[in-house]
């Protein structure tokens, strides 16, 4: 039986983030604590929930290829390969980032961006119209929850809306491939 979702849930998270808001919510990979990626102060209450020091940047997902270009002042032509070729979800990360949260850029001034596959993820992304934190849904130095039983109270109570869909997909999840990508076409494998 395909798991689907109500309309209901996907408004919900989206009038949230659109408030200024927290999510939990499934992913392309793992449970992610997510907001609305233009949004400051969202992004620091994210930080503030995982206990994680700002410094440390995270990663946005968006609904197509095409949406990049309004994200990274310029797409390395690798990418385009990189995400069509890729077997598992892939998150880049791309010098020069814009038009997001300066809280949510890397000192380098990177950002790492997912373009997720999941159906659920690309109608949010759609409906908000524009990029969605996604960092796993843990404290900070903790383990990473693969499935929603395994999400600490602390994470699901400091959200301020938790998503329906998915919550009883037993089905381990894993984390994405990161690769940094430069606009040489330079690249690192981050994992």
């Amino acid at each position: 039986m395909p798991l689907t979702w109500g309309a209901e849930d996907l408004k919900n998270a989206v009038e949230t983030m659109q408030n200024g808001g927290i999510i939990l919510y499934p992913t392309d990979t793992v449970w992610g604590i997510g907001c609305d990626a233009r949004n400051a102060e969202a992004v620091a209450k994210v930080y503030a929930l995982k206990r994680r020091s700002d410094t440390k940047s995270m990663l946005v997902l968006l609904d197509a290829p095409g949406r990049l270009n309004y994200y990274v002042e310029q797409v390395p032509d690798m990418a385009w390969d990189l995400m069509e070729f890729s077997t598992r979800p892939l998150t880049i990360i791309y010098p020069k980032a814009r038009e997001v949260a300066r809280n949510l850029i890397a000192e380098d001034g990177s950002l790492g961006i997912r373009i997720t596959k999941d159906p659920f993820c690309q109608r949010m992304c759609a409906m908000l119209k524009g990029p969605v934190v996604s960092t796993s849904a843990n404290i900070s130095g903790e383990t990473t929850p693969t499935v929603f039983s395994k999400i600490s109270k602390e994470i699901i109570d400091g959200v301020d809306y938790v998503v329906k869909y998915r919550q009883n997909d037993t089905a381990a999840a894993k984390p994405s491939s990161i690769i940094k990508l430069e606009i040489n076409n330079v690249f690192e494998l981050i994992r």
